[in-house]
């Protein structure tokens, strides 16, 4: 539990890497670093002890052998955070998107009556004030994305005066090329350094040829996936996840951890999710073959009060997986652990 109370704890900002022992008798062995660096060990005469530098090399969200010993290195992330300067038209489909996409959604806009209709559309904090007056107080993070759609250029160029000092994973401006060179030259005038300014995506969204409100959504989405898992910071462990796993009530559990993907299978290494005696507790893993596999292990595990980690190998490859017609194919190792 201390463990997982270290990760909810964790600067969002901060570089944070988790690693976890996969094979041998340290399988389950645990360390966590940030930027100022180690955080936490979970046995401070045990793996990470001596091969602490060694790891620190290891390519994020796989698994390494060093010394004879497989490591699952990740990169951590929190819960992906859209915000959305401008509540017009244009934003609905985008929030609807995110939602479906599991971002978390802020809304800005001075329009009470907009504010509200983003709220109905999924929205989990509407902000109705000016944007030079909302802005200061968000803090912005890694895993945060900033939209800039609202309904002129003036709105358009003082948020980017302040969204441009914050820590953020991508800001995008929707706008013709008139206007984007307005911005470009407001901001340049406001001593924003040239380099910053082209990091913004002017124009939002993959060129794709959208027109309608919906098709524009798909495109800033599309955009924003890209960046997102470009720098694979993994957010598996959500809100809801690490409020399971630090619930003192929530009864025998196991978390089964996916640490490595080979084909298509539906999710990558990183993916989460709590199994309890009767079943799913919290996240997932992909559905289908590979998560009832998974809860099948699990349920073993506890019915068997066994204490010992291990990994699982899914195989969604093969003749009889593809009669049963389920055909995503792709191999997964799972890690499960007793929590």
């Amino acid at each position: 539990m201390e463990f997982y109370e270290v990760i909810s704890k964790l600067n969002t900002n901060a570089e944070n890497h988790m690693f976890t022992v996969c094979s041998g008798e340290h399988i389950g062995e645990k360390m966590i670093t940030s930027s100022e660096g180690t955080v936490w060990m979970s046995d401070k005469s045990g793996y990470f002890s001596i091969h602490s530098e060694d790891v620190m090399t290891a390519a994020n969200n796989k698994v390494t052998e060093i010394d004879g010993v497989k490591v699952y290195s990740e990169l951590l992330g929190n819960k992906d955070e859209l915000v959305i300067c401008g509540a017009g038209h244009v934003s609905m489909p985008v929030i609807d998107l995110a939602k479906t996409l599991g971002f978390r959604v802020v809304a800005i806009d001075d329009r009470e009556q907009f504010v509200s209709n983003a709220i109905k559309h999924g929205a989990d904090e509407g902000i109705c004030t000016g944007f030079s007056e909302a802005l200061p107080n968000i803090p912005g993070s890694l895993d945060t994305y900033f939209v800039i759609v609202t309904r002129g250029h003036k709105y358009d160029s003082d948020c980017l005066l302040e969204i441009v000092k914050k820590p953020h994973a991508y800001i995008g401006m929707i706008g013709s090329r008139r206007k984007i060179g307005m911005v470009r030259d407001f901001l340049i005038a406001n001593d924003v350094p040239e380099a910053v300014i082209d990091s913004v995506h002017m124009p939002i969204g993959l060129d794709i040829g959208a027109e309608t409100p919906e098709e524009i959504a798909v495109s800033i989405l599309a955009e924003i996936i890209g960046v997102k898992n470009t720098v694979k910071r993994n957010s598996g462990f959500s809100g809801p996840l690490l409020d399971a796993l630090i619930n003192d009530g929530r009864g025998p559990a196991v978390l089964a951890s996916i640490v490595s993907k080979k084909g298509s299978a539906p999710r990558g290494a990183g993916a989460r999710m709590l199994c309890g005696p009767n079943g799913l507790l919290a996240g997932t893993i992909g559905g289908g073959l590979a998560e009832a596999r998974t809860l099948e292990k699990a349920a073993e595990m506890l019915s068997q009060d066994s204490r010992e980690p291990f990994v699982i190998q899914v195989d969604m490859t093969g003749q009889e997986i593809e009669d049963e017609g389920m055909i995503c194919g792709g191999v997964i190792e799972v890690l499960l652990e007793r929590v």
